[in-house]
């Protein structure tokens, strides 16, 4: 009697996580199709970019995203794997940053906020935090030729809040920053 009920039990198990979750998974997916799709950005009807997926910024006229440990493929999200020891990881966080300040020289070592040169945890974030955003505004306004309070005006007006103001932490969408930032006259 016992193999009858761990058969029956398989068979629940198989329906519930088998059939009926996929289905589940796929009517939410259904109900918000926008969020599935990763939200694609449309520009003069042409698909610039997604909001929930980091995209490649390194002209100097732009806003930089965060690093990405899978170079922004989003067929393949992850990070690296690799301690905060690791000293291949270690050697790869410091070329961002010689990088980094190669391109901001009036920027210190010690004003680079963690996300421009650590990639996260997926690979692809779309997001980096308002200080990120603000340290890149005098390379930005002098390639552009633009004032660094109407670009700082731009960061701030671009900057999202946490969910119900508790959850998360500020937060500014490159795409869509650097999309206003074309905008800018």
């Amino acid at each position: 009697m016992k193999i009858l009920k761990d058969i029956k039990l398989n068979l629940l198990t198989v329906i519930i996580f088998g059939l009926l979750f996929p289905f589940l998974i796929w009517g939410i997916g259904l109900l918000f199709s926008q969020q599935a799709n990763g939200l694609p950005i449309y520009k003069n009807g042409k698909l610039v970019g997604y909001e929930n997926i980091g995209q490649k910024f390194y002209s100097n006229k732009y806003f930089w995203g965060r690093p990405s440990a899978v170079d922004y493929d989003a067929s393949s999200s992850g990070g690296s794997n690799k301690a905060p020891n690791n000293k291949e990881y270690l050697e790869q966080v410091e070329k961002r940053i010689k990088e980094f300040l190669q391109k901001n020289p009036e920027i210190k070592r010690s004003e680079i906020p963690s996300d421009l040169v650590t990639a996260s945890g997926g690979g692809l974030d779309p997001h980096i935090s308002p200080q990120a955003a603000i340290i890149q505004i005098p390379r930005i306004a002098k390639e552009r030729g633009l004032g660094r309070e109407k670009l700082k005006e731009l960061v701030i007006q671009h900057t999202e809040k946490p969910i119900l103001r508790l959850f998360g932490t500020e937060r500014v969408n490159v795409l869509k920053l650097n999309m206003a930032l074309d905008e800018l006259k």
